[in-house]
């Protein structure tokens, strides 16, 4: 990661992505592993697609150490749509499913459930105007499953580690920080992720599941919204991103061949630190998300005013920084330092961040 590319993307998705996956993929596109036809052309149903599709969930299975009794599955959604179909498989009438409530993402699923049973709110951080993560749940009596957004784009903070449930069935919108650090499945009923941010193009989903669980979903579901029809079929009741599914194969390789998620994890550590220190030694610019909650993903920070916030977007898009405005609903800057991005990108910010600074004393 020592070459720079002529703009840098700190979007929060979609996202930068490793270089050599984009120069594969571009490969791909003309003529898929000497086939002579592009990925794009290529049959869903032909052994070409078929060799793709196993290489991907078997690099998948090995990075993150998947045990043979999860399903590995590509949904063509966003994760998103993951917020309704979880609460129609798994949430019946009379039922009761608690939810972490950490950002707008987690109010959006919250949202989504409640046609389908009853929503316990579990933990909040709204209290804390969303700037930090709970250290307490208090659950209901005998929650159908555990909801929690492990990564909060929008707010910049990040669970360091899994909530404790139980026996209770731990399920995790991971779609911001899926293989950016180690994870350990066997904790978890079910784990989604749009794809867009650390593992691909955006249409398509991962979903990683333990099959008991999936089995308990209720009866008579639409076909493309009943998991066990994913997992039944691999994934091909109808055609899928064919496109993506090669992408997040090549990701989830390139992910291997960086020393693995744990090394993955280090990476992102340090390209975290290099960015929260200067922005805590600052007097000028601030970081948004309590120490101890921080997004190691996704890092916002305010400045003086909204006024020289916005004279530093207009220098930053100037000189080759995109995509540091933050989310709407919030305002300000957020730097988005994904795996693929390069830790150069961040002291260039740094740099930018420092000189802006300077010019206004």
């Amino acid at each position: 990661m020592s070459s720079l590319p002529r703009v840098l993307n700190f979007s929060s998705g979609p996202a930068m992505m490793p270089p050599s996956v984009v120069a594969a993929a571009a490969r791909a596109l003309v003529d898929l592993d000497g086939s002579g036809i592009g990925i794009l052309e290529h049959s869903h149903r032909g052994p070409e697609f078929g060799a793709v599709l196993a290489r991907t969930e078997a690099r998948i299975r090995k990075l993150a150490n998947v045990p043979q009794d999860y399903a590995v599955l590509f949904v063509t959604a966003g994760a998103t749509a993951h917020f309704t179909w979880i609460a129609r498989n798994f949430l019946g009438t009379g039922q009761t499913a608690d939810y972490c409530h950490t950002g707008v993402w987690s109010g959006k699923a919250i949202e989504a459930a409640k046609p389908f049973g009853n929503v316990h709110v579990a933990c909040s951080a709204e209290a804390s105007a969303f700037t930090t993560i709970p250290t307490t749940l208090a659950l209901s009596p005998s929650p159908r499953y555990v909801h929690f957004t492990s990564n909060n784009t929008i707010y910049g903070t990040q669970w360091t580690a899994p909530p404790v449930v139980g026996d209770c069935p731990l399920i995790c919108d991971a779609s911001s920080d899926i293989f950016s650090r180690p994870i350990d499945i066997s904790k978890y009923a079910l784990v989604y992720a749009g794809a867009q941010k650390n593992l691909g193009p955006s249409g398509i989903s991962l979903v990683i599941a333990q099959r008991s669980f999936l089995a308990t979903a209720e009866p008579s579901l639409p076909p493309l919204e009943d998991y066990r029809v994913y997992d039944r079929e691999k994934s091909m009741h109808n055609t899928p991103n064919t496109f993506g599914v090669f992408v997040i194969g090549e990701t989830v390789q390139w992910i291997d061949q960086q020393g693995g998620l744990d090394a993955m994890a280090a990476q992102n550590a340090a390209k975290a630190a290099t960015l929260y220190d200067f922005l805590d030694g600052s007097k000028f610019w601030r970081a948004v998300a309590a120490p101890g909650s921080r997004s190691l993903m996704n890092i916002t920070f305010r400045g003086p005013t909204a006024a020289l916030e916005e004279a530093f977007l207009t220098r930053a898009d100037g000189i080759g920084l995109s995509g540091l405005r933050g989310h709407r609903s919030v305002g300000g800057l957020r730097a988005s330092i994904y795996n693929a991005f390069p830790s150069l990108g961040v002291l260039r910010l740094v740099d930018a961040l420092a000189a802006f600074e300077h010019e206004q004393r």
